[in-house]
């Protein structure tokens, strides 16, 4: 799965790549979660749009929000049946620019993150699914998740899921939904050919949101990761004293 991203390219730089019309200016970030608001690249009237939407999609269909699931991914074998993501994937499909992103690797107990990002280290675009929830007094929420795939031979070292990246060259071909059609787009939905991408395990600081800063997508050694390691907890064990009583009683 995908639970937490990166976006450090500058502004300008994401512009041209992916070609909408806004110019907007945004800071890095370095600790993107659900349910926090993100940037999406759509298509309206034929023209490359920049839209920020919440994190976590919310089917149109869904009456209270507040006991309907977090739906922050989207898997590739099941989008096109599922019904939080079956009208989506066939006519509102977007990309989320990035720079990378965060993976737990289970190990001994324990879960070791890693960063993950393309080994040339160009920006990247997610692919996505959108959707406009309407709410009971006509407020209106965009919301989004981001596609995943099986992982390939060389991530699966990590993880078993992977975000659905598309290629610059496949963009235009990834957000057209004007025929409603999906098979020209199924091809896409697979995971990045090996060596494609390349990682490095961080700081467990990025397990907290509160942190976003460029310190957690630095390389820590082996030695970090040991002391950043949880400690076992100390077993007190309560042992009996020995009794005292010589037969003449004790007030204490």
């Amino acid at each position: 799965m995908c639970g937490r991203f990166v976006i450090t390219s500058a502004p300008a730089a994401l512009r041209q790549l992916f070609g909408y019309v806004e110019q907007p200016n945004f800071p890095p970030r370095y600790n993107v979660a659900p349910t926090q608001p993100i940037p999406v690249v759509l298509v309206e009237n034929g023209a490359r749009h920049f839209r920020l939407m919440r994190w976590g999609l919310l089917p149109s269909w869904v009456k209270d929000p507040r006991g309907f699931t977090l739906l922050i991914n989207a898997r590739s074998e099941t989008v096109l049946e599922k019904p939080a993501f079956k009208k989506a994937i066939r006519r509102r499909r977007g990309l989320i620019p990035a720079d990378g992103y965060y993976e737990w690797k289970s190990d001994g107990g324990r879960k070791q993150p890693f960063f993950i990002h393309r080994a040339d280290g160009e920006p990247l675009g997610f692919a996505a699914v959108f959707e406009t929830w309407v709410g009971p007094n006509g407020e209106e929420l965009d919301t989004v998740a981001i596609v995943t795939a099986a992982a390939g031979e060389d991530l699966a070292a990590l993880h078993d899921r992977v975000p659905v990246t598309i290629s610059p060259r496949d963009f235009e071909r990834w957000l057209d939904s004007r025929g409603d059609e999906v098979d020209a787009i199924l091809p896409l939905m697979r995971p990045p050919p090996i060596g494609e991408f390349a990682w490095h395990p961080v700081s467990t600081r990025v397990n907290r949101v509160a942190n976003d800063d460029e310190q957690l997508l630095l390389p820590i050694s082996a030695e970090e990761m040991e002391a950043e390691a949880p400690k076992p907890r100390k077993v007190v064990r309560k042992v009996a004293a020995a009794s005292s009583d010589d037969g003449q009683g004790s007030l204490f």
